[in-house]
């Protein structure tokens, strides 16, 4: 398996977890489908703006879920530019992401 497949699986049980904590992530789920994992991702992060349901993640303390949270992930590292990751790295930073403890 390759490393941007593990990423669509990861971010797919992501969006299924969402959904059962009831923030909708089904816009995120067709444009995986759509256009897969990556480039549903670098699409939405072209745009610099958070993933759907961040905020309403972070309100839950839950944004481990987020795309945000994995694309900083150091296995996933390779797949983004240094932009994405620094954008993604700042809203979770602002977001007080890594200042939890559950983080």
């Amino acid at each position: 398996m390759t490393t941007e497949e593990k990423f669509q699986g990861v971010w797919l049980e992501n969006c299924k977890k969402m959904e059962e904590l009831g923030i909708p992530a089904a816009r995120m789920t067709r444009s995986i489908g759509e256009l897969g994992a990556l480039s549903a991702a670098r699409r939405l992060l072209s745009r610099r703006r958070n993933s759907d349901g961040f905020a309403l993640l972070a309100q839950r303390e839950r944004l481990d879920l987020s795309l945000e949270a994995l694309v900083v992930q150091s296995r996933f590292g390779g797949l983004f530019t240094d932009a994405e990751a620094d954008f993604c790295l700042q809203s979770l930073l602002e977001a007080g992401y890594y200042g939890s403890a559950g983080a």
